[in-house]
């Protein structure tokens, strides 16, 4: 059993050791799927709690990692699954039935639920730490020379939490953290010789905010817009957009002051968000300022990789994806392949950017959102907005679809192809949300789910894979991915759903 009562120092060390051993029996974690492992799963958004309170539902987002029960499909596989609160039996049963050829039973004899049974505004990482007992109960529960942790982040909590199990976490170390943030993000771009909008330094006041903004301003006199961006924000809850129309025409002396004046009037994307709150955040998470991109045909794409401990960079997917808010600023969902004209030269860039984060040291997931502007010429103009060093919203719905057909990813055309053959495509939300359907059941879903034959169909492979039905009962949310073996068809299962929904409600 791991030493309790580390020094920081000694925390790191014996982690990269931990990690180290990781890499050493990669390809023994590469046969997990085929061979004898516990996977414990650590669903925690170890993000800043204020900017999560800016979610409805944020503590119901572990359910999103439930697609991992699916890894019970083999037989040899155990899990441990942990969350706040304890989650309906439902909700576990839901999942567990999609296992082909597998007895219901004998998966759920492999599956640890452990619950904190805490639903205070703290991470799931710093619940499970701040009980001892609980902890020991995991460390017995788990064989350390044959498991390894997987988390939605990595931050100091779950590197500490691997330390004190002495289990090895499957992610970055969090002294990496910086990368994927908006101004690291920006230098990466820098570093990889990919193509982002002009912006400003990393600052951490109003005033300097607003002299940042200015110079860019300056830079670029016809911008009609600037893009505030807390620098540890993420989906877009921390973006805020400066309209330029009204203070235009002041000379370049009067345009700072102009700036600081109007900083108060900001669009904020999250719904009920302040200039007082937000200007609180900035000493806290930092800020910059960044080009706002016009166009009038303005698609969202992005592109999931992953980085193996050799170092290697692996290209999973790339997405469009489904914005909200004010501006476009909100991440809503995502449709599975991006745009066929733009895919593969997306796929690249991602690459790019994957080499850059694997030379600092990064490891497993990592996402690039971009913004891909039409041309007169009908070619395409993208530039990279900023790099998610942590799993996100287009994860679970991606290997939701890759562990139900075992197909696989072709980087040569940008499609998924089932194990028959056949290419697929999904709409996928974490979003679904209606006042209308508030008070509804987990048991009530199912029972809407049976009669309008709504399950995923594995004959088919086609149907909507549901989750975060713990958020319908209290905000009328729900996440859904639609899976089809066209993108019409995707569309069409995913507004069957929703038609079905409001005419049940």
């Amino acid at each position: 059993m791991p030493e309790l009562n580390n020094s920081p120092l000694e925390s790191v060390l014996q982690f990269r050791k931990l990690q180290s051993e990781l890499r050493e029996r990669w390809r023994a974690i590469e046969e997990f799927d085929s061979g004898d492992c516990d996977i414990m799963v650590i669903p925690s958004l170890s993000l800043d709690q204020q900017e999560m309170q800016k979610i409805p539902g944020a503590h119901h987002y572990e359910e999103r990692h439930l697609f991992s029960l699916i890894r019970l499909r083999n037989p040899r596989t155990r899990l441990i699954y942990m969350t706040s609160e304890p989650l309906h039996p439902m909700i576990i049963d839901y999942y567990l039935q999609l296992l082909p050829g597998i007895p219901f039973s004998h998966a759920r004899d492999r599956l640890l639920m452990f619950s904190t049974y805490d639903a205070s505004a703290k991470s799931l990482t710093q619940k499970i730490l701040e009980r001892p007992r609980l902890m020991e109960r995991i460390r017995q529960a788990v064989r350390p020379t044959k498991s390894y942790m997987i988390c939605y982040n990595s931050t100091p909590l779950e590197r500490e939490l691997s330390v004190k199990l002495g289990i090895p976490l499957w992610a970055s170390d969090p002294d990496l953290l910086y990368w994927g943030t908006k101004s690291g993000s920006r230098q990466i771009f820098q570093e990889s010789g990919v193509p982002y909008p002009d912006g400003s330094e990393l600052v951490w006041n109003a005033e300097d905010l607003a002299k940042v903004a200015a110079q860019l301003w300056q830079r670029q006199p016809d911008l009609r817009r600037i893009v505030i961006k807390l620098n540890e924000g993420f989906s877009g809850e921390g973006n805020a957009i400066l309209e330029l129309s009204s203070i235009a025409g002041m000379s370049d002396r009067d345009k700072t002051k102009a700036i600081a004046e109007s900083l108060p009037n900001l669009r904020f994307q999250a719904a009920g968000e302040t200039w007082k709150n937000f200007s609180s955040r900035i000493p806290e998470l930092g800020a910059i300022a960044e080009a706002f991109i016009e166009g009038e045909t303005k698609l969202s794409p992005s592109v999931q990789g992953r980085i193996l401990p050799s170092g290697e960079v692996e290209i999973l997917s790339t997405h469009d994806q489904i914005l909200g808010g004010p501006d476009g600023q909100i991440f809503l969902g995502c449709r599975f392949p991006a745009d066929e004209s733009y895919r593969i030269a997306l796929q690249e860039l991602g690459w790019k950017v994957g080499q850059k984060l694997s030379e600092k040291g990064a490891l497993e997931r990592f996402g690039v959102d971009f913004v891909a502007v039409q041309q007169s010429d009908g070619k395409w103009d993208i530039q990279a907005i900023e790099i998610n060093l942590r799993k996100g919203g287009t994860t679970h719905p991606f290997m939701a679809l890759k562990l139900l057909t075992n197909g696989r990813y072709d980087r040569s055309t940008g499609l998924f192809y089932s194990q028959q053959g056949r290419p697929k495509y999904y709409v996928a939300s974490d979003n679904l949300k209606k006042d209308r359907y508030r008070g509804l059941l987990p048991n009530d879903l199912m029972d809407i789910i049976a009669d309008n034959q709504l399950h995923f169909d594995t004959g088919t492979e086609t149907g909507t894979i549901f989750h975060l039905m713990g958020c319908l009962s209290e905000f009328g949310k729900l996440g859904l991915t639609s899976i089809g073996n066209s993108q019409q068809e995707a569309e069409e299962i995913y507004n069957k759903i929703v038609k079905v929904l409001d005419r049940e409600t």
